[in-house]
């Protein structure tokens, strides 16, 4: 076990009556399109708090990108906040991520959820040592199925996660124990030599993506092959690959078939088909935790460590 995880601080879960924050790193929200999921989560039991900046409107943003940092920043160093939820994703989060001071919540972690545009805050906070949830975001709760939004109220809550995942043929199979690290392609691929960048080394890595070119595709999965991501992983999980483009002359192979032949000469496991990412069920994983992966005709991932 190396030094990453046995340094590993996970957040203490939620119990009734506790407060959790919900802001937008990235792009605008009106009232309106939080109000279901805010039902939700008080039905939880939990205490919403909204950020003070949270329905600003700058161009495609909520609000400019001071106001973004104050509203994280004061979500972070806020004790009575346990946990914070990043409303949706889009684009944003690297323009404020380097003047975010996380020394308060280093000593005080505390869970913050989301997926997408989040994997900046995923993938820079791995390097602090902090569990993460890469989950479904309010302003997905409607059209997730109830299993996605169950499993990040299970998360928060500290009840066990264990998903089952149906076979894929592209799968190879195998076991791995490791930490899960990971998120969306393009943020990660994005983020490769910046302070942010996330090491992989034996860990398992998960991926997803949306609404990009499959060429593209391939470019970032031979970035990660040639950076040296994917040659010392324990295993690699494949989440949603949604709603992928082509030229006119087309590439040639699906975005699944471009990640299989990526990593056609390692020996790990390959879990392909994982309900994460964007898509309507969208579970919870838990990143930088410690976690067994099976992958057989029924594929399945297990937490060695529950907070």
């Amino acid at each position: 076990m190396n030094k990453e995880q046995t340094s590993l601080h996970i957040p203490t879960h939620l119990k009734q009556g506790d407060k959790i924050g919900l802001i937008s790193t990235a792009r605008k929200i009106s009232r309106d399109e939080l109000q279901e999921a805010i039902r939700c989560i008080e039905s939880w039991g939990l205490e919403v708090v909204l950020g003070e900046n949270l329905f600003n409107n700058y161009h495609q943003f909520s609000g400019q990108d001071d106001e973004r940092t104050k509203d994280l920043q004061s979500m972070l160093d806020n004790q009575d906040i346990k946990a914070i939820l990043c409303v949706r994703g889009g684009y944003g989060t690297v323009r404020i991520i380097d003047d975010i001071d996380f020394s308060h919540f280093q000593k005080n972690p505390k869970w913050l959820a989301g997926f997408s545009d989040i994997t900046v805050l995923h993938s820079h906070i791995h390097k602090l040592n902090v569990a993460t949830l890469h989950s479904t975001m309010p302003i997905s709760f409607s059209s997730n199925t109830s299993k996605a939004v169950m499993s990040l109220k299970d998360a928060l809550l500290g009840k066990h996660l264990s998903i089952k995942i149906d076979h894929h043929p592209f799968n190879r199979f195998g076991e791995a124990k490791g930490q899960i690290v990971g998120g969306n392609l393009s943020i990660l691929y994005s983020l490769i030599g910046s302070p942010s960048d996330l090491n992989t080394d034996g860990k398992i890595l998960f991926i997803e993506d949306l609404d990009e070119y499959l060429y593209h595709i391939d470019r970032m999965m031979m970035n990660l092959k040639r950076s040296g991501k994917l040659s010392n992983l324990k295993g690699l999980i494949v989440g949603g690959m949604t709603k992928m483009n082509d030229n006119t002359i087309p590439f040639g192979k699906d975005a699944e078939s471009i990640i299989k032949d990526a990593v056609s000469e390692y020996n790990y496991p390959v879990c392909f088909g994982f309900p994460a990412g964007h898509i309507k069920d969208n579970r919870v994983l838990k990143l930088g935790v410690i976690a067994e992966l099976k992958v057989d005709k029924q594929s399945r991932l297990n937490y060695e460590q529950s907070p």
